[in-house]
């Protein structure tokens, strides 16, 4: 009796260390983060089963024509780290810049002010995005994979993107632009994340900005990359050239090909 009681107890426990195990796999995996329409309470999903809805056109683009549209598809993804265009197959959840991955950029049709951001992205190998903050400032979304920490700039995937003024003389027309602590990129083709917290420049009753934009925190693949790093104006390529209270999130679809899914923000008081 006294050794059936060990054998069962034994198997119980190599059966827990075997679930366990599995468990940690399923958690390590490179695309762990999954598609889902149910975000947590509080915040507005953008993206989901509604597809293009919740977005337009932004501005800018308001009058250029583009041989790609925005798709709403169900997965994409790339066939090797080597190929630069994305292929999709159809259903919700996800949406993508067009068979050519050149199309216009698009500006939620709801604005925001201080906000938190989840943000899921996915780009081939060389290719290019971005996500602009009230429309104005920038987080690069960019193939950094493989980059050394000691040559990532503000262009690299999770940067601040630079401002830009002309009259700065030439050469010196960039500035402020702020890279990643870290390169924290998957390699092309793989889901990766953005987790934000960004509050808006702040104006007294007359107009007068008293505050500058901030990126209080960004996260880029579970990894730290800014925190508490000022903006003192849009950055280049951003939707408007001023400042305002609040504005709409953009992202960047001209500049090649990339998907987006499960894209939410909960505002903050």
């Amino acid at each position: 009796m006294i050794y059936r009681t060990l054998y069962q107890g034994l198997v119980i426990l190599i059966a827990f260390f075997m679930a366990t195990t599995v468990s940690i796999v399923s958690v390590s995996s490179d695309d762990k983060v999954k598609p889902s329409n149910n975000p947590v309470s509080g915040w507005t999903e953008l993206i989901g089963d509604a597809g293009l809805t919740a977005w337009t056109r932004a501005p800018l683009h308001a009058k250029r024509e583009f041989q790609d549209k925005w798709a709403h598809v169900g997965t994409a993804g790339v066939t090797d780290q080597q190929t630069k265009m994305i292929i999709s197959e159809p259903g919700t959840g996800t949406i993508v810049n067009g068979s050519g991955g050149r199309s216009w950029n698009i500006i939620t049709k709801q604005p925001h002010a201080d906000v938190e951001a989840h943000i899921e992205f996915m780009v081939p190998k060389g290719s290019n995005s971005g996500v602009y903050f009230m429309g104005r400032y920038e987080i690069q979304v960019l193939d950094s994979w493989g980059r050394k920490p000691k040559d990532l700039k503000h262009g690299d995937c999770g940067g601040i993107y630079q401002r830009w003024d002309s009259k700065r003389g030439k050469g010196k027309e960039g500035f402020e632009g702020h890279p990643p602590r870290f390169n924290a990129s998957r390699a092309p083709g793989q889901w990766q994340s953005f987790d934000v917290i960004f509050r808006a420049p702040r104006f007294d009753e007359v107009g007068n900005k008293t505050a500058n934009a901030r990126f209080v925190r960004v996260v880029h693949n579970g990894k730290v990359v800014h925190e508490n790093v000022d903006v003192t104006g849009p950055t280049r390529g951003a939707g408007f050239n001023d400042e305002q209270p609040t504005g709409p999130l953009m992202i960047q679809g001209d500049h090649g090909p990339v998907a987006y899914r499960n894209v939410r923000v909960r505002l903050l008081d």
